[in-house]
């Protein structure tokens, strides 16, 4: 009992591969994706930071080191399936909730329950970084799809996947950061040879044009 089963939990992260079920070139885990979406938004706070934001940057990696220690208990749900309605979306998070405050309190000394029981909630308000927390999540999904689509990976759900996570991505469009991503960062990753190349700029293109 205590933190010394809270420690060893994140070796369990590290056996959690996200998007399960599916064939794969290249497997993810949980904890890697924590630490690239920790990456990714460190970038984008400092970007964010050089243009005037203020950015609260404890709470930012708190956000982006904690936000899927949750799956611990419930393991990856494919995205589509995720978020399939916002109701559904809602009763996993309320379910991945529930279950982080029953481990919080049974394994964490009581003066730093409540700390942690922040620490494990939705991280994605509307705060900036919030906000950021929800791009750099994204971001880090666009990747692992663009990975298996540029190897040729015929499973669709990764076309789905990066319709999705990009969808996502453009609904932050006036973020400062969110602009470098798609004006600097997007256009490189699509200048790469892989095989369904027209399909994918296509999509791209047309999700684009969409948001504005």
């Amino acid at each position: 009992m205590g933190i010394h089963h809270y420690f060893k939990s994140l070796s369990d992260m590290e056996k959690l591969y996200r998007c399960p079920g599916k064939f794969k070139y290249n497997e993810h885990t949980v904890a890697a994706h924590s630490f690239k979406v920790t990456k990714i938004a460190q970038f984008l706070g400092t970007v964010e930071e050089h243009h005037g934001k203020m950015v609260n940057w404890k709470n930012l990696y708190e956000k982006a080191l904690n936000h899927d220690y949750p799956e611990i208990f419930t393991g990856d749900i494919k995205t589509p399936v995720k978020y399939a309605s916002s109701e559904l979306n809602r009763l996993f998070s309320e379910v991945e909730e529930e279950m982080a405050h029953r481990f919080v309190q049974a394994e964490f000394p009581e003066e730093y329950q409540s700390i942690y029981l922040a620490r494990f909630k939705e991280g994605k308000d509307r705060s900036l970084e919030g906000n950021i927390l929800s791009v750099a999540d994204k971001i880090d999904l666009l990747y692992e799809s663009f990975g298996e689509i540029q190897k040729g990976n015929p499973e669709p759900i990764f076309l789905e996947i990066y319709q999705e996570a990009l969808s996502t991505i453009l609904k932050f469009r006036e973020m400062t950061s969110v602009a470098f991503f798609l004006e600097k960062v997007l256009p490189d990753m699509l200048a790469e040879k892989f095989i369904p190349h027209s399909e994918l700029s296509k999509i791209t293109e047309n999700l684009i044009a969409a948001s504005k």
